[in-house]
């Protein structure tokens, strides 16, 4: 296991210098240039060139991308081009926004996505087997920026049950010590606070669960037919065991490896799904801030995030793959 590990860690290393030249040259095709995005476009043309000199955007592209990559290797990220801010110290609260709001979508995606699963594979061929089948197949189809703009003026606007932005009312102030909004208002010990938090949180989450919701529903169902026919299964049901603990501790356990290679692959669409989420609630996470980045020519920004984000993703996987020993332990990785 541990040269397993080791060799995953090797591999990461061409995978994100890839990532990064490929951010590193996207970025740079867009149309714009960020020198007049940020002078104005009445600048002189000797302040645009002038400014372009300080910055190093008049320097050949390999000789830009290898500066920024031996900043990368020390942990500088860069600074705004924009606000002159260093992007590392607004990433630590841009990300901290954007995985508490990913991880209480996904837990609300595997809460709901799995427990619909199992219900509607115990309940085969039922009419609540055909409702849950449909309303998977519409969860998928449904674009999330369309019930993102629904739920805002139904819930937020309309009914006003859920604020439509923001972390916390404008009123109140948090501590921030972990930046997580969560987790600082419980260290404060102030209840009203977290549930003030949490209120906030709660649409932008609901809008992200159904980007696994319905693929973890499918893939449960199918998963858990296709274990519900095995002799192991049928011997448990044979000796008398309760029903509960045959799905629990022999059904349940065998079918949970695809769908946690799914949770680990859905990590990018929950990725992706935030920057859309974010711009619709204006939520202060990194979607939006990158897609201000991207409107801004904000390269430092642009390029940061996007590592972040391809870092956290591979590391996940990886998590994932060495999960898989544990929950099937027919798996071996050998030494």
């Amino acid at each position: 296991m541990g040269q397993y590990i080791a060799r995953r860690l090797l591999s990461l290393i061409p995978v994100m210098l890839g990532v990064s030249i490929i951010v590193f040259a996207l970025i740079r095709m867009i149309p714009g240039d960020p020198v007049i995005v940020m002078l104005g476009e009445r600048a002189r043309a000797e302040d645009i060139e002038r400014v372009r000199e300080e910055m190093g955007f008049n320097r050949p592209i390999y000789v830009q991308y290898l500066e920024w990559m031996g900043r990368i290797v020390r942990g500088d990220l860069g600074t705004s081009i924009i606000n002159r801010t260093a992007v590392a110290d607004e990433l630590k609260y841009r990300l901290s926004a954007t995985v508490e709001m990913i991880v209480v979508g996904m837990i609300i995606g595997l809460i709901i996505g799995i427990s619909i699963g199992i219900i509607s594979a115990l309940r085969r061929n039922t009419w609540i087997d055909l409702v849950t089948t449909a309303g998977a197949l519409i969860g998928v189809s449904m674009p999330i920026y369309w019930l993102a703009l629904i739920l805002v003026y139904a819930l937020a606007v309309n009914r006003q049950i859920f604020p439509p932005s923001a972390r916390l009312d404008v009123e109140l102030d948090v501590v921030r010590r972990t930046g997580f909004m969560l987790i600082d208002t419980l260290l404060m010990g102030d209840i009203r606070l977290f549930l003030n938090a949490l209120w906030h949180l709660a649409l932008p989450s609901i809008v992200l669960s159904t980007v696994v919701m319905p693929i973890l529903a499918r893939l449960t169902r199918s998963s858990m037919l296709e274990v519900m026919r095995q002799d192991y299964v049928r011997t448990a049901e044979a000796k008398g065991l309760p029903r509960r603990l045959v799905i629990a501790r022999h059904a349940l356990k065998n079918a949970l490896l695809p769908i946690v290679t799914v949770i680990g692959l859905q990590l990018g669409g929950l990725l992706g799904g935030a920057l859309l989420t974010e711009t619709i609630f204006s939520w202060p996470g990194m979607g939006l801030w990158t897609y201000r980045a991207i409107l801004s020519r904000d390269y430092p920004i642009v390029q940061g995030a996007v590592l972040v984000s391809a870092t956290i993703y591979v590391v996940v996987n990886l998590l994932v793959d060495i999960s898989y020993a544990y929950l099937d332990p027919r798996i071996r990785y050998g030494d």
